[in-house]
């Protein structure tokens, strides 16, 4: 059966296939930045030929398939160009070899090729916010602009990283497949991040006027269960995928009926989803007993405990903030200190939220300043509120974050 190419959209299609791709032309051909151009170049042909054509039965085989002849394509014209050049070369003496590859069977993805990529990006020759970095460019689909509002730095400077990053994995020559066991656990522990940042910008978007995307839910939803499934025994695997688990639940009630932010102590905790809820607080049940507790736990933790109020002013805040100073003592972090900042407003009053909110110095992070107005506002100092709202509505590129922003302040003033 052939669907139009407009159901799904192109963009969706190309998002969850992506990495498949890119997967598959890697087992083929080990440098990435070719690999990316062909990859590109069959996204370029579906465009042309998808709306007038439908959609493939499988898009995916499809554009493996077209990618794979653009890179044979690519690699033949390279040799092509090296061959004149030798003939060149041998006039005048100096001779180079060069290899003609020969014909190949055409790569077919399996279905850990992503989880595979992900630990290839995770190699140990990165720095540890590179290999994220990385990952979630050429696995996760985000744009430059989407990780870089990630990991809190000016778009300008990821765009370096990144390439810096993939310069490192080409010099290194490092192939694509399972890594070594030894590097495996702190690979993995990349991987994991990156799971969770790609879920994250989809809960939450960075930008734009929507405040959730589905696609990115889903594919880091659907990456935290192949690597739990593929590391069972791993209990901060389990971790993520009910850390992501438990904040999917609260997916339907975060936007109201126009599409605006709806905060957690105001949402319709009706809506919420039981299903997911109970499966994130299984995993939780049997994952936290085994040994040390990790970031992941200690974070799905603080979300069963959300889970578990029936209303706002059932929650638990004072085990909220023994599990986010357990954290901060695991993982720090400029988000663990906002989230304890936060807790302990909510146990200690506010005035001792803010002096654990002013360890954080990075003032282009809008959510500090949106985080200290809300505290500002319950001291009574207005004006600050006020001030602190309005920066932060200024920093964020979320188009609902900044309506939201700008409705508090609004209410200040009535």
């Amino acid at each position: 059966m052939v669907t139009t190419a407009t159901d799904p959209t192109l963009e969706t299609v190309w998002r969850a296939h992506r990495p498949r791709v890119l997967a598959a032309l890697l087992r083929r051909h080990g440098d990435a930045g070719d690999c990316e151009d062909a990859a590109q170049e069959a996204l370029l042909a579906a465009s042309e030929q998808w709306p007038s054509e439908g959609l493939p039965d499988d898009p995916g085989a499809w554009l493996v398939r077209v990618a794979s002849r653009r890179l044979v394509d690519r690699v033949r014209s390279d040799e092509a160009r090296r061959a004149r050049e030798e003939v060149v070369a041998r006039q005048t003496g100096a001779l180079h070899r060069g290899v003609v590859p020969g014909d190949e069977q055409e790569p077919v993805a399996v279905p850990d090729d992503v989880v595979e990529m992900m630990l290839r990006c995770c190699h140990p020759a990165l720095s540890p916010s590179s290999r994220v970095a990385l990952t979630l460019r050429a696995v996760g689909g985000l744009s430059t602009r989407q990780v870089a509002a990630g990991f809190l730095v000016p778009e300008a400077t990821m765009a370096q990283r990144i390439s810096r990053a993939r310069a490192t994995l080409a010099a290194a020559d490092v192939s694509f497949g399972v890594p070594d066991p030894v590097e495996l656990p702190e690979r993995m522990a990349a991987v994991r991040h990156v799971v969770s940042l790609v879920f994250t910008e989809g809960h939450q978007r960075s930008s734009g006027d929507a405040v959730v995307d589905g696609a990115f839910v889903g594919e880091g939803l659907r990456l935290a269960r192949v690597l739990h499934e593929a590391c069972p025994q791993d209990p901060e695997n389990a971790g993520l995928l009910a850390l992501l688990l438990l904040t999917a639940a609260r997916t339907p009630a975060r936007t109201d009926a126009s599409g605006d932010l709806v905060p957690l102590d105001e949402q319709d905790r009706g809506l919420w989803d039981p299903s997911l809820i109970r499966e994130g607080v299984g995993l939780l049940e049997v994952c936290l007993p085994l040994g040390a507790v990790g970031q992941f736990q200690l974070q799905a933790a603080v979300a069963a405990v959300h889970a578990e109020a029936a209303r706002p002013e059932d929650t638990d805040w004072r085990q909220i903030l023994v599990l986010y100073r357990m954290l901060d003592d695991v993982a720090p972090s400029a988000a663990t200190t906002v989230a304890l900042a936060t807790a302990t407003a909510e146990v200690e009053g506010p005035s001792a939220g803010l002096a654990v909110l002013d360890r954080v110095k990075d003032p282009r992070w809008h959510r500090v300043h949106a985080v200290r107005g809300h505290l500002l506002a319950r001291t009574g100092d207005i004006a600050g509120a006020r001030g602190c709202w309005a920066e932060a509505a200024r920093l964020t590129r979320s188009i609902r974050e900044q309506r939201h922003l700008n409705a508090l302040i609004g209410q200040l003033d009535r």
